[in-house]
């Protein structure tokens, strides 16, 4: 049985939280959990969100145990980009892009769903 739990539109580069993302990939969710609180980045704190949204869809929803759940996949895609302008030198303009992210962590407990 597997569980998933998406943020979309999160502020941040995309490039940026996958660091973070590599560093919990496969891991339990115990020892994720110990790894993004003792990591110090924004992306760290937005996953740690999507991560107890995860589990806790898969502990109320099917009734999983939580010490039994892994890290099945996680990924961030590429979402909306803020485009902004700001003055530059010589009455120029330059481009600002602020981008954002789809931040999608997916959470499972090797066991098969009863089917009826």
């Amino acid at each position: 049985m597997e569980t998933y739990s998406i943020h979309k539109g999160a502020m941040i580069a995309p490039r940026k939280a996958r660091m973070t993302l590599d560093l919990i990939r496969g891991k339990k969710v115990s020892q994720a959990e110990a790894i993004l609180l003792t990591t110090n980045t924004k992306a760290s704190r937005l996953i740690i969100k999507v991560l107890n949204s995860a589990v806790a869809n898969a502990v109320n929803n099917f009734g999983a145990n939580k010490e039994d759940l892994v890290i099945k996949e996680t990924y961030v895609n590429e979402g909306r980009t803020l485009k902004r302008r700001k003055a530059a030198s010589h009455s120029r303009v330059a481009k600002n892009y602020h981008r954002t992210s789809h931040i999608y962590v997916c959470v499972t407990d090797n066991k098969k769903e009863k089917e009826d």
